[in-house]
């Protein structure tokens, strides 16, 4: 892969026309508060911009995140009703070399430092430890899970504090309930206030849907809002719904619906990909495929032509917050070994399907130590260049090189909250 001279401000603009305006214009005020968020939103330019390096075009293929970040981690109620701690974005899953997704996930590591004023000499043993983790997992060739009773540290702290979520208690957080009856709350921050055809088409297919599953009721829709969340995806389609679920008020649900897009950097996937029915199939069943357990209510839909995924709504605090490190570094290493093994137990776990390397390959692969001290060498490489992408966003963004920014924000200020 040549590197292109990219003008990043236009390459950026580009690349998300078409998107909601008022959602767009919270995406490119995001990515200007800092380098970590600018990755976040611009998986198309990381990719555009890779090193020129053999370990990055002849590694073994894999399924892979393709987004792979720090927090692109998180937990999530599964199919099973068990609570998980695993991967949990596949917008830009795809079959690549597995060096991709480590690579990302290295560079997020060393370009998200600043945020909890780290040293370079400790980031660096992150970086190590994540490796590590990642390669002795793929050495066991054994793909394992995290859940409670396995996590360890943050993690595991993570999944007791949500043990003690009460229902009530987190719709109370996104809904209003009055006279016995629930209503989204549109906050401006979490949520936009739906169009009436909107809440027309989500609430129609909502019903159709809920013809086609083994209870009905549980999936009558209540309310509709268009819903605030990531970086990357801000301004696409993207909703939730308030839906009966066990009965109202206390025992609604919510769900999400979100569009699906080819994936951002989809002309630099050089190795045959399935044909996947839509974008919705090929998410769906790649979450499904690499995730030990499912997402809840997870599926691929189609509304209007258009594909969306529907699943539980994953709220976006139900992640490890790395401001909690409390100035002890074991607690982000056990973090980041946790994160390894399961990034590796993914590639493992879907290994030898349509392509994807199998798991003696993967270890044959890194039984050559010095591919891992090449990889860091090159998330240094990317990281920088990370870095100076963003500083041309932000002087091209502060010169107002990016209009919409100033268009969606005065929507937003406006009458579409």
């Amino acid at each position: 892969m040549k590197k292109q001279k990219i003008d990043v401000v236009e390459r950026i603009r580009r690349f998300n026309v078409g998107r909601d305006p008022v959602r767009l214009a919270l995406k490119f005020q995001a990515m200007r508060a800092n380098a970590f968020a600018f990755l976040r939103g611009a998986c198309h330019l990381f990719y555009d911009q890779l090193p020129e390096a053999g370990l990055l075009k002849s590694a073994p293929l894999v399924w892979l995140c393709a987004d792979l970040h720090l927090e692109n981690f998180g937990s999530y109620k599964g199919d099973n009703r068990l609570v998980y701690f695993d991967l949990n974005d596949f917008d830009e899953a795809a079959l690549a070399p597995c060096t991709w997704d480590l690579l990302r996930f290295l560079t997020s590591v060393l370009v998200g430092a600043r945020k909890v004023k780290l040293a370079k000499a400790q980031v660096r043993i992150l970086c190590r430890r994540f490796l590590d983790a990642y390669v002795a997992a793929i050495e066991d060739g054994k793909a394992r899970w995290v859940e409670r009773e396995t996590a360890q540290g943050m993690v595991r702290e993570l999944l007791e504090s949500l043990k003690t979520r009460k229902r009530k208690t987190f719709l109370d957080g996104r809904t209003l309930c009055a006279k016995g009856g629930r209503t989204l709350r549109i906050d401006g921050k979490r949520t936009l206030a739906a169009t009436p055809r909107e809440r027309a088409k989500i609430k129609a297919f909502m019903r159709s849907f809920s013809k086609t599953q083994p209870n009905p009721e549980f999936f009558r829709p209540i309310d509709v809002a268009r819903r605030i969340a990531g970086t990357g995806s801000l301004g696409v389609n993207r909703y939730v719904i308030l839906v009966e679920g066990k009965g109202s008020p206390d025992g609604n649900y919510l769900l999400e619906l979100k569009q699906a897009l080819a994936p951002s950097f989809a002309a630099l996937l050089k190795w045959k990909q399935p044909k996947w029915k839509s974008e919705a199939h090929r998410i769906v069943t790649l979450q499904r495929r690499v995730q030990a357990i499912p997402m809840a209510f997870l599926a691929p839909v189609v509304i209007e032509r258009v594909p969306y995924v529907l699943r539980a709504l994953q709220p976006t605090e139900d992640r490890v917050s790395w401001g909690d490190w409390k100035g002890q570094l074991t607690r982000l290493e056990a973090v980041m070994t946790t994160m390894g093994q399961l990034v590796a137990w993914a590639q493992l776990r879907s290994g030898g399907r349509q392509g994807s390397a199998t798991a003696d390959q993967l270890i044959e692969f890194w039984s050559k130590r010095s591919r891992k001290e090449k990889l860091l060498s090159l998330a240094l490489e990317s990281s920088r260049q990370v870095e100076r992408d963003w500083e041309k966003y932000c002087e091209g963004y502060d010169r107002g090189a990016v209009p919409e920014a100033g268009i969606g924000a005065r929507r937003l200020r406006g009458k579409s909250v």
